[in-house]
């Protein structure tokens, strides 16, 4: 069982950061591959970015590529989200999730966070 915690979210400009952090509890995180995904009002939830157990591979949605970057530390039991350049289109709820594959489909993952809201003003 893992439970996942997001903080970090809040009101930012466009052109802004934010950081992200998902804190996970139980001794089984570093033996899954986490997701950051985000879900504006109205729209389906997307995967932003992927990190794999180790940290040794990463996925980025196109839109954020360049922008955002993922990262873990495994004996923190925490993944982060480093976001720049932020823009009006980031608004969205971001949510961490954990899974045992290497996919972007939400049902792929077993555990998620409750979310943390991003809002970028223009």
């Amino acid at each position: 069982q893992v439970q996942l915690v997001e903080s970090g979210g809040g009101l930012v400009q466009a052109g802004g950061s934010l950081s992200l952090s998902c804190a996970a509890s139980g001794r089984t995180f570093g033996a899954y591959n986490m997701g950051w995904f985000r879900q504006a009002p109205g729209k389906e939830r997307e995967l932003v970015a992927l990190i794999n157990w180790n940290g040794g591979t990463t996925s980025y949605a196109d839109s954020v590529k360049g922008r955002f970057t993922v990262s873990r530390d495994n004996a923190k039991n925490t993944v982060y989200l480093q976001m720049n350049s932020l823009k009006p289109e980031d608004t969205a709820v971001y949510y961490c999730a954990a899974g045992r594959g290497w996919t972007n489909v939400n049902s792929d993952y077993d555990y998620w966070g409750q979310g943390t809201q991003v809002t970028v003003s223009s």
